[in-house]
């Protein structure tokens, strides 16, 4: 096994110890005020990082590491969607693109302006002609969104299996999984046509495409008995119950993934795992701020939490 990223895995892990725990979590569910609350949140994690801050700081671990790429194409396509959109509606782009990208900015909005997708990355060039091309050709929003969803999952699982790493293959079929039965899931209850179906839905190794197309087509019921003899049975039955469950235990499994990587020494899937853990992070803090803001009791926060990396 190499060691070209042996000294960044070791400075990763030495990070982990910053993560919130799970007596961190219960301290900050139980603050009695939102000055407590801030307080101790600020006690816990200092001025915080944002996505972007933790990102550029593990580029700089590994500078050269192009697997690393694969986890911010969601957050690309995203910013893809936003620069043809207010393109079309005359607006600036700006305010509604994420971070961190793997994508310049200036060059996106540029590049989509003067249709000069060449300029974009390989991965993202012919989604982004398709895409315009739709939405001037038909004004459908939401399926241009869909469409560009299903290729960043795409794209995902392409570079993942260029990578040859079995631990960015599985991230790339997990993310696939849990985007596509939720989709799956949504057509069926607004009754959308086979053709959109066809356009929304990724499909990958872990659940045919066709199947669950055909499945979702049919009607609710129908998609939950088909997700029935999957190996993801688990998450059709959460779905039936409950969709916050249903994306809280997709996000647990993605967490579920990136824990087999703590105990490698050497290779980039620790870096990888680190800002997944981040991720999980920085989203149970964003859920536990609006349950207390929207006045939810303990228990219904508790359930909400995401799996912690530590």
């Amino acid at each position: 096994m190499g060691t070209e990223y042996a000294s960044a895995a070791a400075a990763v892990k030495a990070m982990e110890s910053s993560l919130l725990t799970y007596s961190d979590i219960e301290q900050l569910i139980g603050a009695r005020s939102v000055s407590d609350f801030n307080a101790l949140l600020s006690s816990k994690t200092g001025e915080g990082q944002s996505l972007a801050q933790v990102w550029e700081m593990i580029r700089e671990l590994a500078p050269g590491c192009k697997e690393l790429n694969i986890l911010l194409y969601r957050n690309d396509f995203h910013n893809l969607k936003a620069a043809l959109k207010t393109l079309l509606s005359n607006r600036d782009a700006s305010q509604y693109y994420i971070k961190p990208t793997n994508l310049d900015l200036a060059r996106l909005s540029g590049a989509v302006a003067a249709k000069e997708y060449d300029e974009l990355p390989e991965y993202m060039r012919e989604t982004a002609q398709e895409a315009y091309e739709l939405l001037t050709g038909t004004m459908d929003g939401q399926l241009s969104d869909s469409l560009i969803d299903a290729a960043a999952l795409r794209a995902m699982q392409d570079a993942a299996l260029e990578t040859g790493s079995g631990f960015m293959i599985k991230y790339a079929q997990l993310t696939t999984v849990c985007a596509d039965i939720k989709t799956a899931y949504r057509c069926s209850i607004m009754r959308k046509s086979r053709s959109f179906l066809e356009t929304a839905v990724c499909g990958s190794s872990e659940i045919d495409k066709e199947s669950l197309v055909r499945a979702a087509q049919a009607g609710k019921d129908t998609l939950f008995t088909f997700l029935d003899t999957t190996v993801y049975s688990e998450l059709g039955d959460l779905l039936k119950e409950s969709a916050a469950q249903f994306e809280k235990r997709c996000d647990d499994l993605i967490m579920e993934h990136a824990e087999s990587a703590r105990l490698q020494a050497f290779g980039f899937e620790p870096i990888a795992a680190y800002f997944i853990a981040k991720e999980a992070e920085i989203r149970n803090i964003r859920i536990l701020t609006v349950c207390r803001e929207c006045g939810a009791d303990r228990k219904t926060i508790t359930e909400r939490m995401r799996k912690l990396y530590v």
